[in-house]
């Protein structure tokens, strides 16, 4: 493929983001998830679905909601939003699930300890879902 052919590839995946079409800023919400020696570790995520902004914000709202981990494709990059740790999940493929897989589970100072195993034989496809992850609250 030239490189014309993947600009426009780029700007077309671009035009299709719902967000882009509305004009709606992205969101940035947090999860929380206490590390192996206790602490509790906040990660920041980026939203850019409309409609997937709204259920993270009515998952936030009712506590009561069992699905409240959250999933999504690693990013080995740091990003402005979330600069304590040298990843991020990657917008549009972040999800909320009550039960997962045991090959995506790691705890996320694991995950930054060991990020240049991931996608390999540790979270295969870069896909992480960490069980004890909680969505906590949107960050303004």
């Amino acid at each position: 493929m030239t490189r014309t052919c993947l600009f426009f590839a780029a700007v077309i995946l671009l035009l299709e983001t719902p967000a882009a079409g509305l004009g709606q800023p992205p969101a940035h919400f947090m999860f929380v998830q206490k590390a192996p020696n206790g602490d509790l570790q906040r990660f920041v995520f980026e939203v850019v679905d409309p409609t997937e902004i709204a259920e993270f914000r009515r998952i936030i709202e009712n506590r009561t909601i069992p699905t409240r981990h959250v999933s999504g494709v690693i990013d080995q990059h740091r990003a402005p939003y979330n600069p304590q740790w040298s990843f991020h999940l990657i917008p549009g493929t972040i999800g909320v699930f009550e039960m997962q897989i045991e090959v995506c589970d790691a705890n996320v100072t694991y995950v930054e300890a060991h990020l240049d195993e991931v996608g390999g034989s540790f979270l295969p496809r870069s896909f992480w879902c960490p069980w004890s992850s909680e969505l906590d609250s949107e960050v303004p």
